[in-house]
């Protein structure tokens, strides 16, 4: 008992060489059966070497409880590991016992009334054993059902014995004979010994784990399982038989079935005094016969009582024949979950035979066949007929709280975790698997919920070195995913680990949709790792990021080039940014502008685009829908305070009437441009119709106010332009054009020119070459009809001499007003200076 009972102390212990290299030598001797469970712990508290925790690792997959076992919930007390040698051979002789009480149990409630001495004392050493398990039940570790972990919490332990069988355990280790004896032989006491049969479970957990023993033939496990089952029931419906005889008194007993029993000459008038395996012999046969339901009629119930237990026993039968005929039936078809695991290892150690694997591989293959075996309600085929929408939720429900706890999705949105967990795979890995060596391609992303692993890096001399160690809610892979670069660590289990993967092509796709959640997994993975591992990556993630935002404004601006409303909405709600431009400074707004997509502007608009954005050419919106003749979306910017402002509008106008473009021209017009705007020419867009004798393009500025008496660079006027043209309309139009001028112009005020389109100008105090900290400030006045009166208007309010001129920026003598453009800067100087 003291090799069994593994003392684990809660307090920190160093390992020695001497101690490891002893361990290893124990684990070299031991043998291991090939299917048994892997040990299950927690490392201290961070692996000092890959090296160690291999040797840790190996001793544990051999089944090696040692006494500095790091188990973080246990500080303090005893612990039995279940796959410890000693405590193995414990339950070999428990499960002899409990065979042993299985079947002895009916027989001595059917034929005994109190033990005989030397019974008696087999009955209480076995009930002793049995004690002794209670106890021992107290302080062995178990695996999880749901996560696979071994549990080694010593309040967990017992709170688990208790709830399930410590009550009817310890029931059944009542001397029930004794008790019988002190209670003057009342019967009823004695139906307490079924209680007894509990400890049939031990019978069928030591056939579950034959089943799967590729050693044994299957076949032939359940063969001696069917022939077991079969012998145990008759063998208690033969003991209840014989004690439904006993319960009249011996002067009925020619009443009973076994009294009035005559086989030949031979008479059972007595059958008390017969030999009791004769006695026995008779009862089983009578069981055999009547569960067969082929009965000669020489044994029959004889009175009302073994008549309804006949009844209740061949309907009971029916269903034990059809549970016998129905596993026959399984044996030669195949087909059942264990067999195909058997076929299946079977196939796994002729492949590994052939090769020629190491044993230490060997182990990691069936271990891992195992653990998909036991841990099979994870199988997604158990899943496969339940429609897409459910097994979505049922994916939330199972793994959404891992998912969010993931430092990696910290800001993340919950739709996007909401795709993140619908697509995520469980796996469980055993102690000593590598599941990412270094230098590797990585396409899977792991997350951990449950156990722990280390990143190992190896050098170039083979050493390994420990780098960190990987406990929940810790994910790995996302470094060479993310960078598209090597695996930069090599990853290795240090304890059963149940791990979430999710490959990279489904991660792509859910990134492609959610580039704000990206942008924010990036970000994190910056904050969230040690600085030391990230500094060779550093640069990549942040050229990934601009990379990835450039790629985000291409494809919302191609969404909204082609007018597709319902991906430009996913793409906002997934965090696209509507104000984003492309590298030629293009928004959103500028292509569905230009493409006259009425709903996608409005959209865009309410999201809070900028109506007057200009890209990288000089152009708004609007005017991309002006230039293209989307003249509803042209309004509806207009109405949000959109403005053309184009830099050298007299160019454009003057382009445009040199194309001949009426349609542009009228919509440039219409839409506030001064017809009279001036090219690097001083040339109006009048000047240019009326040279190339466009006369519908000239009638139309003449209609939107574009003045006949404005000189280009050389002096000439758009009237002098159609004279020297000979175009008689054209010459006849500006004529026009002109007297009505003159005639507007003279009943408006003199000082300012035609309020229709008047110019005006701001003039300063001062030469254009006096420095910034000495200048004063000007005003600003409308430009009048000669340059006199500006010179006079401009001295009054300043308070200079009006024996002045009007200087430009170059410093050039202004002499006509015609010269001054709109909103140019003039400079008023005395000309005594």
């Amino acid at each position: 008992m003291k090799k069994m009972v593994r003392i684990v102390s809660g307090k920190s212990m160093s390992f020695r060489r001497e101690e490891r290299e002893e361990e290893e030598e124990e684990v070299s001797s031991s043998s291991s059966n090939e299917l048994d469970d892997f040990v299950v712990e927690k490392p201290k508290e961070r692996l000092r070497s890959s090296r160690g925790s291999r040797f840790n690792l190996l001793a544990n997959e051999l089944r090696l409880e040692s006494t500095r076992r790091k188990f973080k919930d246990l500080s303090q007390g005893l612990l039995i590991h279940p796959d410890n040698r000693w405590y193995k051979i414990w339950e070999h002789a428990i499960l002899l016992c409990a065979i042993y009480s299985s079947f002895f149990t009916p027989m001595e409630f059917g034929f005994f009334r109190g033990l005989p001495e030397n019974l008696f004392i087999l009955d209480i050493a076995g009930q002793i054993a049995f004690l002794i398990d209670i106890v021992l039940q107290f302080f062995v570790a178990y695996r999880d059902s749901y996560t696979y972990r071994m549990v080694s919490h010593s309040p967990s332990i017992a709170l688990r014995y208790i709830k399930s069988t410590f009550f009817i355990d310890l029931f059944a280790c009542m001397p029930w004979d004794l008790i019988y004896k002190r209670f003057h032989r009342r019967e009823a006491v004695r139906y307490l010994l079924w209680i007894r049969l509990c400890r049939v479970r031990q019978c069928i957990a030591f056939f579950y784990k034959l089943e799967k023993n590729i050693k044994i033939k299957y076949l032939f496990t359940r063969i001696i399982k069917l022939l077991a089952v079969e012998f145990w029931c008759t063998h208690t419906a033969a003991c209840i038989f014989y004690y439904l005889a006993t319960t009249l008194p011996e002067n009925q007993e020619g009443y009973t079935w076994i009294g009035s029993l005559k086989l030949g000459d031979y008479s059972y008038s007595h059958f008390r005094e017969i030999d009791i395996w004769k006695r026995y012999t008779t009862s089983l046969y009578f069981a055999v016969v009547t569960m067969a339901t082929v009965g000669y009629g020489d044994i029959h119930a004889v009175n009302l009582r073994e008549m309804i237990f006949v009844m209740i026993y061949v309907s009971f039968d029916m269903v034990l024949g059809a549970y016998l005929i129905g596993n026959m039936t399984a044996l030669i078809v195949k087909g059942s979950k264990t067999e195909r695991f058997r076929d299946k290892m079977t196939e796994i150690m002729k492949y590994m035979n052939r090769n020629r694997l190491d044993r230490d591989l060997r182990e990691q293959i069936k271990g891992h066949l195992r653990l998909q075996y036991e841990s099979s309600y994870t199988e997604a085929s158990v899943l496969q007929d339940i429609p897409i929408s459910l097994r979505a939720k049922i994916s939330q429900s199972l793994y959404m709280s891992y998912i969010e706890a993931v430092p990696l999705f910290n800001g993340c949105s919950s739709e996007f975790i909401n795709q993140i967990v619908t697509r995520v795979h469980e796996e469980f890995f055993l102690p000593g698997e590598v599941i990412l060596e270094q230098g590797n391609v990585v396409d899977q992303l792991y997350f951990v919920c449950h156990g722990m692993l280390e990143e190992v890096g190896i050098g170039e001399d083979g050493s390994e070195q420990s780098m960190a160690l990987l406990k929940s809610n810790s994910t790995f892979g996302q470094i060479s995913i993310f960078c598209n670069i090597p695996q930069p660590y090599t990853v290795r289990v240090c304890e059963l680990c149940r791990l979430l993967r999710i490959d990279k092509q489904a991660l792509s796709n859910i990134l492609d949709i959610y580039f704000y959640d990206s942008k924010r997994i990036y970000n994190n993975l910056l904050e969230g790792k040690d600085p030391n591992i990230l500094k060779d990556v550093e640069s990549d993630i942040t050229s990934h990021i601009i990379k990835q935002e450039e790629e985000l404004a291409l494809k919302v601006n191609n969404t909204a080039y082609y007018g597709d409303l319902y991906q430009l909405k996913s793409f906002i709600r997934a965090g696209a940014d509507p104000k984003k431009p492309d590298y030629d400074g293009r928004s959103p707004l500028h292509l569905a502008a230009s493409k006259g997509h009425e709903d996608i502007v409005q959209f865009l608009i309410q999201e809070g685009a900028d109506v007057n954005v200009i890209d990288n050419f000089g152009t708004t919106p609007l005017l991309e829908a002006v230039k293209n003749g989307h003249d509803k979306v042209a309004d509806l910017l207009r109405k949000e305070g959109a403005t053309l402002d184009i830099k050298d509008v007299g160019s454009v106008l003057c382009t445009a009437v040199a194309r001949g473009d009426i349609e542009f021209l009228k919509r440039l017009l219409s839409n506030g441009i001064n017809p009279n705007s001036k090219d690097y020419d001083h040339r109006t867009p009048l000047h240019v119709a009326a040279s190339q004798g466009l006369y519908l393009l000239a009638k139309m500025l003449v209609d939107a106010g574009a003045n006949v008496f404005l000189k280009d660079r050389w002096g000439n006027t758009p009237l002098e332009e159609a004279r020297m043209s000979g175009n008689k309309n054209m010459i006849k139009l500006f004529e026009d054009a002109k007297y009505a001028q003159l005639s507007e112009t003279a009943h408006s005020n003199m000082d300012i020119i035609d309020k229709m389109h008047p110019k005006k100008c701001t003039v300063f105090p001062f030469d254009p070459w006096r420095p910034k900290d000495d200048r004063l400030p000007g005003i600003v006045v409308w430009v009048p009809r000669s340059i006199q009166e500006l010179v006079t208007t401009a001295a009054e309010h300043l308070d200079i001499s009006r024996d002045s001129c009007i200087l430009s920026e170059d410093g050039g003598k202004i002499l006509d007003v015609d010269m001054i453009d709109d909103g140019q800067k003039l400079y008023l100087i005395s000309n005594r200076q």
